[in-house]
């Protein structure tokens, strides 16, 4: 599409994320929440709606809810009423989900995304509410039947939906990776799009640039990615805009994501509030938050993101990207955190975090609960290469090898033992180095006739004499003396 006639419009995306959360049971009952199971395993009368069964809130679930809305600056609603919404597919056998509708336990909340350019911008969280998941519908290849699985019925949710503030598909990414971040470091979600625990449906409309009133809405379902959602948002402002261009109507719809063509295609028209018929839940009574419990779930939050972020990048001194590699994953984070208490040398922490540590977790795919070196062992290399111990090159290439495969040796005995300490004796050195010069003659005499650059070279034969072990500091003044002299 020309540019120029995007330039005429202006995007309004609004996101509603769905996460499963990590509870043992479900919702409403005591069926257990467990993905993978065998189809049909995890079900109860009361996940099927039985008459005369009853449901029952799952407290560590509300936890949970409260958790996500104080990670996102919201308020918590005190007094939170069940609604039944009523809607009938085949994975929902009740006929009906439990969810919110007026009385969300979280609302207005923001959520500060940080974008490419280096800006940041806040986006706005509208409600986040508790409900039930529906089961699960599954299509084979060849097979002309629909098969059902109830596994996923009743499985705890929270829906974060957020305010229209979002204007093109790179601040979509940045809040989905944000949310996700997150649910993650609380705990609450795995936050895995491709198995279906963290989920989102786009809003999207375009209006001309100016106006006041938005455009009609469309919803995007079947994204299982953030890169598909940036593909369906980028599609569907194209398209929108491709219609208003051509003087039709935009209908309000819910229409599908397909990966494989990059496309969206029409499922159904937009329900209304009035075509689920809420009302309220009457099997289930108020849940109460009061002072005690919300304090008590509020100190058992963990540093979030932005927390460490704003450490990282203030005490720490470190950049803007460096702070955002490092705060992407919540186990990395908080052992670069921790590394940062044991050793000053923070720069150098993050190196070998980002380069070292995350190559060998990544080729062993391998998390970072599972490497088998502490911060200690970490901090103490750093210290030996800033005591000139060690070279960076011999800690990197030997050292640090060694130590993976004998993590109860410290650096130091390590070093010692496999006989990796600089060489910091002058006159050892000297001796190596005059070696060195003898072995050259021709190349002395170019230095000596002003050929400085050869400094280099004379340094990298003596540094394969002493096997990458003479201190590079001491090594080069020796040098030029015996070149000048």
């Amino acid at each position: 599409m020309d540019e120029s006639i995007k330039a005429k419009y202006q995007p309004v995306i609004g996101l509603e994320v769905h996460a499963q959360l990590l509870t043992h049971s479900k919702m409403y009952s005591s069926d257990e929440n467990e993905y993978g199971a065998l189809p049909n395993n995890n079900l109860s009368v009361i996940t099927l709606g039985h008459p005369g069964t009853l449901p029952r809130v799952n407290r560590t679930a509300v936890e949970y809810a409260i958790k996500m809305g104080l990670a996102t600056n919201c308020h918590i609603r005190r007094d939170n009423l069940f609604a039944r919404k009523n809607y009938f597919y085949p994975d929902l056998p009740k006929g009906y989900q439990i969810t919110q509708d007026k009385t969300p336990i979280c609302y207005e909340g923001h959520v500060e995304v940080r974008l490419a350019d280096g800006s940041t911008k806040q986006i706005g969280v509208t409600r986040i509410h508790m409900e039930e998941d529906a089961g699960k519908s599954m299509h084979l290849a060849g097979e002309v039947e629909t098969l059902v699985d109830l596994n996923r019925a009743g499985v705890p949710l929270i829906e974060i939906v957020s305010e229209p503030d979002i204007r093109n598909s790179e601040e979509a990414y940045a809040y989905l990776t944000e949310i996700k971040k997150l649910v993650e470091y609380l705990e609450i979600c795995d936050g895995n799009m491709e198995e279906g625990s963290l989920r989102c449906d786009a809003n999207v409309s375009v209006m001309l640039r100016g106006a006041e009133k938005f455009g009609t809405k469309v919803e995007v379902k079947n994204m299982n990615s953030f890169r598909n959602v940036q593909r369906a948002i980028e599609y569907e402002i194209e398209r929108q805009i491709e219609l208003l261009e051509r003087g039709e109507v935009i209908d309000s719809e819910t229409r599908g994501f397909d990966a494989t063509t990059g496309t969206t295609g029409g499922q159904r028209s937009k329900e209304t509030m009035n075509d689920y018929r809420y009302f309220p839940e009457p099997d289930l009574p108020p849940v109460v938050i009061d002072d005690a419990w919300l304090h008590r779930v509020q100190a058992e939050l963990p540093a979030l993101p932005q927390q460490l972020y704003t450490r990282f990048t203030g005490e720490l001194g470190l950049s803007d990207y460096d702070a955002s590699v490092l705060t992407v994953e919540k186990d990395v984070a908080l052992f670069f955190d921790a590394l940062t208490r044991l050793t000053p040398n923070a720069k150098a922490a993050a190196n070998w975090v980002q380069g070292a540590v995350k190559s060998f977790l990544n080729e062993r795919a391998l998390t970072m609960a599972e490497f088998p070196l502490t911060a200690q062992h970490l901090a103490d290399i750093i210290q030996l290469i800033d005591d000139n111990k060690v070279s960076h090159s011999v800690a990197s290439k030997q050292l640090f090898p060694y130590l993976l495969d004998n993590p109860t040796q410290t650096a130091a005995a390590a070093a010692e033992a496999q006989g990796l300490l600089q060489q910091s004796d002058s006159g050892a050195l000297e001796v190596m180095i005059q070696q060195v010069l003898d072995a050259n003659p021709a190349k002395v005499a170019e230095y000596r006739a002003g050929k400085k650059s050869l400094t280099g070279m004379f340094m990298g034969e003596l540094m394969k004499l002493t096997g990458g072990k003479a201190d590079p500091k001491l090594a080069n003044q020796l040098l030029r003396q015996k070149l000048e002299g």
